[in-house]
């Protein structure tokens, strides 16, 4: 048997009735195309999420399909992110603190047996992998007790007090802080990718904070844009000499 995960549909429609019905309809459609391609839609585990502003209440809404009730969520996971009704990164940074706080322990755990080179690896290996991805959470104000966790392992590598600062630690290491990492995917994404042709999504998307961070760079490292790997090694080269905490940093960089 096959499985197929992570199938979602996103439905939009400013008339409550109208949207409700969307919805049904969507379902059915699914259901109709799984069983035509010999899958079948778990019910048990099909929910749907309203997403919400801050000038916008949830609405009731009462969705089902062979009379079984579609349950409402406030958060779900789609392929390895967390993403909740508001967008905020809260309930993906929530998930990220217990993963986190293991690796800590991991870590600590080998210090005494392990060089600092080694314990590198092992950070580069179960720690950066998981802040590095959907790093776009890193914008939100809430990833700040990440990066505590983050600089509590850097200091257990290098072997320092629990008052020292990372910042050293982080350049002797080329580990990039959280805010570090997400301005060097953010560059990355800018500079692979072709922005959108519609003027409100370029400047609602990630394109309009990556090109304001993209102009602050360096010249000399914008001039390599035409050749990716060159750019990419000069950006990390960058990013590790400096070492950012803050995007406020970034900015007033000169």
């Amino acid at each position: 048997m096959l499985y197929a995960d992570d199938t979602n549909s996103i439905i939009t429609n400013s008339d409550r009735q109208m949207f409700e019905k969307d919805i049904n309809t969507a379902i059915l459609q699914l259901n109709r195309w799984f069983h035509c391609n010999l899958l079948l839609l778990n019910l048990e585990k099909t929910c749907f999420l309203q997403f919400l502003t801050k000038n916008t209440n949830a609405t009731d809404l009462h969705i089902s399909y062979d009379n079984k009730q579609i349950s409402n969520t406030h958060s779900t996971k789609f392929l390895g992110l967390v993403i909740d009704n508001n967008l905020s990164w809260h309930c993906h940074i929530d998930q990220m603190i217990p993963k986190l706080n293991k690796t800590y322990y991991v870590i600590r755990s080998l210090k005494p047996l392990l060089f600092c080179e080694t314990l590198k690896m092992v950070y580069l290996l179960i720690v950066h992998s998981i802040i590095s991805y959907g790093i776009f959470w890193g914008v939100s104000t809430h990833s700040k007790i990440i990066f505590k966790i983050q600089k509590r392992i850097i200091r257990i590598i290098m072997n320092s007090g629990n008052k020292d600062s990372c910042r050293d630690l982080f350049k002797k290491l080329n580990i990039l802080p959280p805010k570090s990492q997400y301005i060097f995917s953010l560059l990355m994404f800018v500079v692979l990718h072709i922005p959108a042709a519609n003027l409100a999504i370029f400047q609602n998307g990630v394109w309009y904070s990556g090109i304001k961070i993209y102009n602050h760079l360096p010249p000399t490292i914008k001039q390599l844009t035409n050749d990716i790997s060159k750019f990419e090694v000069a950006l990390k080269r960058f990013l590790y000499t400096n070492s950012f905490y803050t995007l406020e940093e970034y900015y007033s960089w000169k």
